[in-house]
């Protein structure tokens, strides 16, 4: 069963969902001035709920497809991109090859996260104007939304680095200053330790409130955003926080293949999860901020599937690659439960980068939208993983062997190790730590960033040496650190133009 995190918000109604329960319309904010409706904890409710919002419009953006998983792990070295040809997703298939232009570049996540910015700004300032909000609950709402608002920004921080940043919302022509990707990461990471020291999230949600970020979470994405700028002052605490997840409330499942199953949503396993549902669900082509589901299965599936009746249809995005298989041992349960291996061409339509592998852990099932109500492509009840647990112990291990503290980093990265192929172990090592990582996070956006911020290391796990020409001819430039972002969206440079604050294009476009 789904949880009450799940909203539509639209122009015309503000509506909370919740597994079980009837849709809730309440009266629009509009009918009378903000400054009034949102005065009392119920309207100021409601808005922390509309600053969750944008979290499901990643995958369909009203005009572009941006799955916050596959537009990360497209610049990788794990799965192809896939569809009828490179002009299908065209954004896509330059991404891959490094070759993005500000005219055909992923513009959709740009937008979803100032909106959510957007949202969250807001309800820093209706918390100012609620009468009768006691201090605790004032406090649970702040810091849930500056945790929001740190997610979405190192979103957009780590895709384009350069980019405008504001706290408070814009007046005036709308613009704000646009800073250097360095000085984005310290008001981030500054505004996240707020939050953090507000004390008031717990460390885990549970019933309807699972789907609201916790302090596990936070703790999660504190260490994502240090680690990934390699703040050599931070990381000590960057572990601290881990071994807080480690020794609370938080373990693995036993059975890897469980996990991104229906029944495996919200396990001892899952710090974050971005939710979906098909029960009820009115999310369509017309009304794509509808609450509902996914277009992720749709979007990765075989296309012209006839082979079963479990698996469902698709569209043939993200076949995975012949070598992620073949990384893995026989015996290692994460190869089935990752790679659906059909065999090319076994009971459905080859489309180009074809390799008869697809993603698992997302592919559709049948049973996954049946209970929908408007447009099946876009309602797949797969909420989508963010944090899990055993992200949680490599972290812990890998800022151990980085000497940023101390802890049994063998113990850790066994209990991640041994999960899925029993009775063995590996040394604990960096390399083992990267390796693991590997293995265990396909398909889950993890890989692209790992291989960036390990560019500085002395092996061969690097961006620079992994990230090269195929022979296959599918990518034919090498990624450098001229291209660790992306192109800024033209519309975005020209909408500036003229005004307070102007957009500088990122270097290399």
């Amino acid at each position: 069963m789904k949880n009450s995190i799940i909203i539509a918000i639209s122009a015309a109604a503000i509506m909370l969902s919740s597994c079980g329960k009837e849709f809730l319309t309440v009266e629009h904010p509009t009918e009378s001035p903000l400054e009034e409706y949102f005065t009392t904890p119920e309207h100021l409710q409601e808005a922390v709920i509309a600053a969750y919002d944008p979290l499901e419009w990643f995958d369909w953006a009203a005009d572009q497809y941006n799955p916050l998983n596959i537009m990360s792990d497209i610049m990788a070295d794990q799965l192809w991109v896939g569809g009828s040809d490179r002009s299908d997703n065209a954004y896509w298939h330059l991404m891959m090859n490094y070759e993005a232009i500000p005219t055909s570049c992923m513009s959709g996540i740009w937008s979803d996260c100032y909106s959510g910015v957007k949202r969250c700004n807001d309800v820093l300032t209706y918390i100012g104007w609620t009468q009768g909000l006691d201090n605790e609950t004032a406090k649970l709402a702040e810091a849930q939304v500056r945790v929001l608002r740190a997610f979405y920004y190192n979103i957009i921080w780590k895709f384009w680095g350069n980019v405008p940043y504001f706290e408070e919302n814009l007046g005036g022509d709308f613009t704000c200053p646009q800073y250097q990707a360095d000085e984005v990461y310290a008001k981030i990471i500054a505004d996240l330790e707020g939050a953090i020291a507000l004390n008031a999230l717990p460390m885990k949600w549970s019933g309807d409130d699972q789907g609201r970020v916790s302090k596990a979470m936070a703790y999660m994405l504190y260490a994502e955003l240090t680690m990934y700028q390699n703040d050599a002052d931070r990381l000590p605490k960057a572990l601290d926080y881990m071994k807080e997840i480690i020794a609370a409330d938080y373990d693995l499942v036993s059975d890897y293949g469980t996990i991104f199953k229906e029944e495996g949503e919200w396990s001892k396993e899952s710090i974050f999860e971005i939710n979906y549902k098909d029960d009820n669900a009115v999310r369509s082509w017309n009304w794509v901020r509808g609450a509902g589901g996914t277009v992720l299965p749709r979007l990765i599936s075989p296309n012209g599937w006839a082979g079963d009746a479990v698996h469902d249809n698709g569209w043939g995005f993200a076949p995975v690659r012949q070598s992620t298989y073949d990384m893995y041992d026989a015996a290692d349960a994460r190869r089935a439960a990752t790679c659906w291996n059909v065999g090319a061409g076994n009971g459905y339509n080859p489309r180009y980068q074809d390799t008869g592998i697809f993603l698992e852990k997302y592919v559709a099932y049948k049973d996954n939208n049946k209970d929908q109500l408007a447009d099946s492509d876009l309602n797949f009840n797969n909420n989508l993983r963010i944090y899990r647990f055993s992200e949680t112990l490599l972290n812990a291990a890998e800022l151990v062997l980085r000497n940023y503290g101390t802890g049994d980093a063998a113990e850790w990265l066994n209990r991640v190790h041994s999960r899925s192929l029993p009775g063995t172990t590996v040394a604990a090592t960096l390399e083992n730590v990267k390796k693991e990582r590997e293995l265990e996070f396909v398909g889950e956006g993890k890989r692209y960033w790992d291989l960036v911020r390990w560019e500085s290391d002395s092996d061969d796990i690097k961006a620079s040496k992994v990230l090269v020409p195929d022979s296959f001819g599918y990518r034919t430039n090498s990624w450098t650190a001229a291209k660790k972002y992306l192109p800024i969206p033209q519309g975005e440079i020209d909408s500036a133009k003229g005004k307070t604050n102007e957009l500088t294009q990122n270097p290399s476009y």
